[in-house]
């Protein structure tokens, strides 16, 4: 081991060896060193052993030359070689820093070993355009220990506009970022506390004439798949993803029961829904029209797979019946608001919809007032009487 007191001088007058590459250590500070490699080229080296396992590590500072001191690399040395001494490991940090994942990778392992086992296959599609959308182009190169609440609040801030994708993309990143400290990636979630943006509710479902502008537009239209889809959907209140992996063996048609699998629904529970005479008869039609080719209610292009998208079908339906601000999903509201504004309880539309919590019903409750004010009137009418 060649050892010596490192001078600018002393360092510039070194030449190489011309077959292989040497260090020449300082004698002033103990770790501190030259390389000089066959080319000629210097760099400046510190060398330690870690203090738990003993292991040698050596680290280039950088090159010598106009970009790199003698005097610059022992300051930086000297700061390296005193956390070393302290018990750090400053290689193998910045090996770990360099190897640690990004916000890509954790989305990936998210949908990997998260999302693909544990959620509905609509949650998914949701997820992965988010993911695209949003989170990826924004904070997909970012280290995942390096992001900030300040990162995540930018975003969110960014988003503004539309509040629901907004709150919804900082549910997704809360879950990611909890799972990474789950994983040991990082100790804590920069996404909570972030404060969501205020929803208004939908309360949009379709009046009576709405109602059969809607079926006409579905009789006249040339996709009858879809437009069974969309019967079925509004006689049965389900949700549109529920409706389209549906298979021939979750319906009883002699009971008439649809058995909703938990894997399907939202809540992750199996669901008993009876069927009205309309919808039986909807499903018997659609077999014997149609006959048993798949498995699914509602096959795509391939009978191994259900029908996935309806967002062309949809817009054309609702040109042609002149409908406007009115999603698939609101069949369920129009479903529900028909029945409650009919006289039925919110506890038994409630049921019918699969809510599991009361207050989600909650919204339906003004459309009650109608039959509660037919029933006030029963007692009025009979103090009219008496005056006759």
């Amino acid at each position: 081991m060649v050892e010596q007191r490192l001078t600018k001088s002393a360092v510039d007058r070194l030449t190489a060896d011309g077959h292989r590459e040497f260090i020449v250590w300082d004698a002033e500070l103990p770790g501190f060193g030259v390389r000089v490699k066959p080319s000629g080229a210097k760099s400046y080296v510190i060398q330690y052993r870690t203090r738990d396992s003993g292991r040698s590590r050596r680290k280039t500072i950088g090159r010598h030359g106009p970009l790199m001191s003698l005097q610059q690399a022992r300051s930086i040395a000297r700061g390296l070689l005193a956390d070393a001494a302290r018990g750090r490991d400053p290689v193998g940090e910045h090996r770990s820093r360099r190897e640690a994942p990004t916000v890509s990778e954790l989305a990936d392992r998210y949908l990997q070993e998260h999302a693909l086992p544990k959620k509905r296959a609509g949650s998914i599609r949701n997820d992965r355009s988010i993911l695209q959308k949003h989170i990826l182009p924004r904070l997909g190169r970012i280290k995942v220990q390096d992001v900030e609440p300040a990162d995540i609040q930018r975003l969110h801030n960014a988003l503004r506009e539309t509040p629901y994708q907004a709150n919804r993309t900082i549910a997704l990143l809360s879950k990611m970022f909890s799972l990474s400290v789950r994983w040991g990636l990082r100790t804590n979630n920069p996404a909570e506390g972030i404060e969501k943006f205020h929803e208004e509710a939908r309360h949009r479902w379709l009046s009576d004439g709405e109602l059969k502008r809607l079926t006409a537009a579905l009789d006249e239209h040339r996709d009858q798949v879809a437009a069974d889809a969309i019967r079925l959907q509004l006689l049965t209140g389900a949700r549109i993803g529920e409706v389209l992996v549906s298979t021939w063996t979750d319906f009883d048609l002699d009971r008439g029961v649809w058995t909703k699998m938990s894997h399907h629904t939202k809540q992750k529970r199996t669901e008993h829904l009876p069927l009205s005479s309309a919808t039986i008869d909807l499903l018997k039609e659609i077999k014997e029209s149609r006959g048993q080719v798949s498995d699914f209610v509602f096959p795509g292009r391939s009978p191994e797979a259900p029908r996935k998208d309806l967002k062309a079908f949809w817009r054309s339906v609702l040109a042609k019946a002149g409908i406007s601000d009115y999603r698939i999903h609101d069949n369920r509201h129009t479903h529900a608001s028909h029945l409650v504004s009919s006289g039925m309880s919110l506890a038994i539309v409630g049921r019918l919809l699969g809510h599991t919590n009361p207050s989600t019903t909650q919204r339906y409750a003004h459309l009650a007032d109608d039959p509660l004010r037919e029933a006030s009137e029963i007692m009025g009418r009979k103090f009219s009487d008496r005056k006759t």
